[in-house]
């Protein structure tokens, strides 16, 4: 076992309480060594909920500690650019909650502050990590499905009866394009290793929640002509699936974005003619293993799967797809 990475929480919002603090914590690379919010008695809670040795009331506070080397960043999506950027200026790697910002711009803005600083930044889009993505893509280049025709995929939850939940607050970058669409389109871009050209998405904006999308469907047109159809929303039943299609057959994970915990087993089914065979992985905690791939990058220079330019080509799409939304166009993507 490395040297850890000292890591510093800059906000407690719930999914680094219930998903990130325990997974670096239960890292091979990494400590959690302080948490900031700009309520010091909040700080201070959640630093002995979670054995946490420092707490700051402020977020400077915390990025003038010399002691701790990395970053993560959990807070409302509108404050990703300014405290990523405040960040790599303190000299601290990030790791930045998704989406990266809101706006494509505004994504080379924060990558621009961390190479000047020298440090490494990455978007958190933690089920990356998990090698069921890497045997898919071995699936994929063995020709066994034969060439890609399309992909469908699908991420939904039910959480609008939570009236003070900054996803449904416009200002602050609310909206299930930037909460969950992030998703398949990220994935899609992975196994598809291009692009996209064009979209075209049709949403449900909420008087209720502050005019955000709360569902919203699309197609992104690729080169060669495929496509990834797509919905996301806050406001429907649970899913999260995708199925690859291709000319001779399929891939179906009906577990596509799942937190992955010890009791859920990911499953990968793969359909050919009349034969249908299923591959069970492990049920690794993709939290746990973006940690220490950060950890490793940062303090043993191991390469990250993906670099942070990555981000910027993803909300590209994620700007396309906005602006197709409201209005009601195709968006070519340039």
């Amino acid at each position: 076992m490395g040297r850890k990475l000292k890591w510093g929480i800059l906000g407690t919002a719930e999914i680094a309480r219930i998903a990130v603090i325990p997974a670096v914590q239960q890292s091979e690379r990494g400590e959690v060594l302080g948490i900031a919010s700009r309520n010091a008695d909040k700080a201070a809670e959640i630093a002995r909920e979670f054995d946490i040795p420092k707490s700051y009331g402020s977020y400077e506070e915390l990025l003038a500690d010399p002691e701790i080397g990395a970053v993560y960043i959990p807070l409302p999506n509108h404050l990703h650019e300014e405290w990523t950027i405040r960040a790599a200026e303190a000299g601290k790697h990030v790791l930045c909650e998704k989406p990266s910002s809101l706006s494509s711009a505004g994504t080379s803005r924060m990558i621009e502050a961390c190479k000047n600083a020298g440090v490494i930044f990455a978007e958190a889009f933690m089920y990356r990590y998990h090698p069921k993505h890497r045997r898919i893509k071995e699936i994929i280049n063995s020709g066994e499905i034969g060439d890609i025709r399309g992909i469908h995929c699908t991420f939904t939850f039910n959480n609008a009866d939570q009236a003070n939940n900054v996803r449904f607050n416009k200002g602050m970058g609310g909206g299930s394009l930037y909460d969950v669409g992030v998703y398949p389109i990220s994935a899609a871009r992975m196994y598809l290793d291009r692009e996209p050209e064009a979209v075209t998405v049709h949403a449900l904006f909420s008087p209720e929640h502050d005019n955000v999308d709360m569902m919203a469907s699309g197609l992104l047109e690729f080169p060669g002509g495929v496509n990834l159809t797509f919905d996301c929303g806050m406001w429907a039943a649970n899913r999260s699936n995708m199925e690859i299609l291709g000319s001779k057959g399929t891939i179906a994970m009906p577990k596509m974005f799942g937190w992955e915990r010890t009791s859920v087993v990911p499953q990968i089914f793969v359909h050919v003619g009349s034969v249908t065979r299923e591959e069970r992985l492990k049920g690794f905690n993709s939290f746990e293993l973006q940690v220490n791939a950060f950890a490793e990058a940062v303090l043993d220079g191991v390469p990250l799967p993906y670099e942070p330019e990555d981000a910027v080509s993803n909300m590209k799409v994620i700007d396309a797809c906005i602006e197709s939304a409201h209005s009601r166009k195709r968006v070519e993507i340039g």
